[in-house]
């Protein structure tokens, strides 16, 4: 459960009189996310999301994300928009946290993608990859090689009561990336962290994109990796050719990857598995049995990561020849 920081009414309706919203009717956590509390809250004036941001957000990068969206949604990319503050501000405090509310984007996430969804990310994310060409702020990935390195000496310890063998194998992967992980390739602002639960859809149409909290400036090709990751395998984790197909058809719809982005997606899908397998292998061994977290199973990423070390050919994600 994301609620890491509860509120009560009482400093909940004192933190709303610094907003045109009206009056408080009810509030509720949200159970889905991993990073920050979340909450529904319902005024007079409408439907809100409440967010107080904590473990792994800089406050000093909160100006970078709610000005994000505020840039995407003027250049016609469907996401939520920070309420302003009567003060102009957008961040704000509450129960000892930065807060901030944005609009509710209507839509629901889909839980088993059809190839229809998996197409349809595809072309919102390469919109908007198009759409923060200009965006003025910037924003270093904190959770590329050098971060992915930083997690992994602080779970590699215990890492071999998880899964035996897994300190060797991750130690070797860090070397391959150390050694070969491209540092010229097209690049911009990213969103990073393109899951299911991050794409909202009514019906087979795609409403709207949230969560931005790991957008940041890196390669346009890892962002398609990370998604390859996070639509195009099944429960079981076997890839799903089809849906790999029909995303990849929908990115290059808007957008073509280049020759030198198509050579290093299976080098970045690797990284992108790793990266997911190490935030939860590091919450796995440090969230205590019995909190409010729920905790997520690194396994699924290892299994991937191991899929992507095997591909040799890109035709084997469904990307046709340019």
């Amino acid at each position: 459960m994301a609620v890491y920081t509860d509120i009560n009414e009482v400093e909940l309706a004192a933190f709303l009189q610094e907003y045109r919203l009206g009056e408080m009717m009810s509030y509720k956590g949200i159970a889905e996310g991993s990073e920050n509390s979340n909450f529904y809250l319902h005024t007079t004036v409408g439907t809100y999301i409440l967010t107080l941001y904590e473990r792994r957000v800089e406050v000093t990068d909160l100006p970078f994300f709610l000005g994000l969206m505020q840039h995407l949604a003027q250049k016609g990319i469907s996401c939520p928009l920070p309420v302003e503050r009567r003060d102009g501000g957008l961040i704000g405090e509450l129960a000892g946290r930065p807060a901030a509310i944005i609009t509710f984007l209507e839509g629901i996430w889909v839980r088993r993608p059809t190839p229809a969804h998996c197409r349809a990310v595809g072309a919102a994310l390469a919109a908007l990859h198009l759409a923060g060409a200009d965006f003025k702020l910037g924003r270093k990935n904190a959770l590329s090689v050098d971060g992915w390195k930083r997690l992994w000496l602080q779970a590699r310890p215990r890492a071999g009561s998880f899964q035996a063998g897994l300190v060797e194998e991750i130690d070797a992967e860090f070397a391959a990336f150390e050694r070969d992980w491209p540092s010229d390739l097209p690049s911009g602002i990213i969103h990073a962290d393109l899951f299911p639960d991050n794409v909202f859809f009514l019906g087979d149409r795609l409403s709207g994109l949230i969560d931005f909290y790991f957008a940041c400036n890196d390669m346009f090709a890892y962002d398609v990796a990370t998604c390859l990751n996070a639509w195009c395998f099944e429960t079981d984790n076997a890839f799903n050719l089809t849906k790999g197909r029909a995303f990849l058809a929908g990115y290059q719809s808007v957008r073509r990857l280049e020759p030198a982005e198509r050579e290093a997606l299976p080098l970045l899908a690797r990284g992108s598995a790793l990266r997911f397998m190490l935030t939860r292998l590091y919450d796995w061994l440090t969230i205590p049995d019995g909190a409010l977290v729920q905790k997520r199973d690194p396994s699924e990423f290892i299994r991937r990561l191991r899929f992507h070390r095997h591909i040799r050919a890109t035709s084997e994600y469904g990307l046709e020849s340019s």
